[in-house]
């Protein structure tokens, strides 16, 4: 293991580990710990009680965080005809059908996010191996999958957030930079958390929130007290 730098122990010592922070004082050592040369993502993890490897516990779904990501998304989108100069229009940064499907099978994966009509779906299909395991294929409840590619673009360029469980039944997401005051990032954290509590599966049994922690790209985790988080 790694040793930790002079930097890094400071950090370490200025959270204390067993102790749960209310959401004023944890967004406030999360922005004084964030001392890269770089602006740093703000990030939320969230222990779940589900086993997603069940189909009734499996957590997943879209939050438009109201203050934005603060991240630059590129959104690639599969349409024909209107449609293709509608997501154009809207914003989209690659546009195509067949001709996108031979680029991405070609391992050109530039962008974030894809979208797509319901009608280019079965061009789409022929990708699950490439853009399944990063998380990029069209999903119809994700609103990935739609005629109105307006609405779709905007919301992923506006400070969209996919969110889904891992197989430890942890969640985690960017939800704004360091850079953004401490009510921005306030507000963006209880927007995603009431997602996730939305959310809940009906095969959720027991506590559903069990721990909820923030922290920088390079600072170290703040426990939050879970009476911060509303239905947990």
């Amino acid at each position: 293991m790694a040793k930790l730098t002079k930097k890094q122990k400071a950090q370490q010592g200025s959270v204390d580990r067993e102790r749960f922070y209310g959401i004023d004082e944890a967004f406030g050592l999360v922005k004084a710990n964030a001392t890269a040369k770089f602006d740093e993502t703000v990030e939320v993890a969230l222990n779940l009680g589900v086993d997603p490897r069940h189909a009734d516990q499996m957590v997943r779904g879209v939050v438009n965080l109201p203050k934005g990501t603060g991240k630059t998304v590129r959104v690639a989108v599969f349409a024909k005809g209107g449609k293709a100069d509608e997501a154009t229009a809207a914003g989209a940064d690659v546009v195509g059908a067949e001709d996108l499907m031979e680029t991405i099978q070609g391992g050109q994966i530039d962008f974030d996010r894809v979208i797509a009509t319901p009608d280019m779906m079965g061009v789409v299909g022929r990708l699950g191996k490439v853009l399944g395991p990063k998380g990029l294929m069209p999903n119809p409840k994700l609103g990935t999958v739609t005629m109105d590619v307006t609405k779709a673009v905007t919301d992923a360029k506006s400070g969209q957030v996919e969110f889904r469980v891992e197989k430890a039944g942890i969640i985690h997401a960017g939800i704004g930079k360091a850079s953004f005051g401490e009510d921005d990032l306030k507000e963006n954290f209880r927007a995603f958390c009431d997602a996730i509590v939305r959310a809940k599966p009906a095969g959720a049994k027991g506590k559903f929130v069990q721990k909820v922690s923030v922290s920088s790209s390079m600072g170290p985790g703040v426990k939050i007290d879970l009476a911060e988080v509303a239905g947990a």
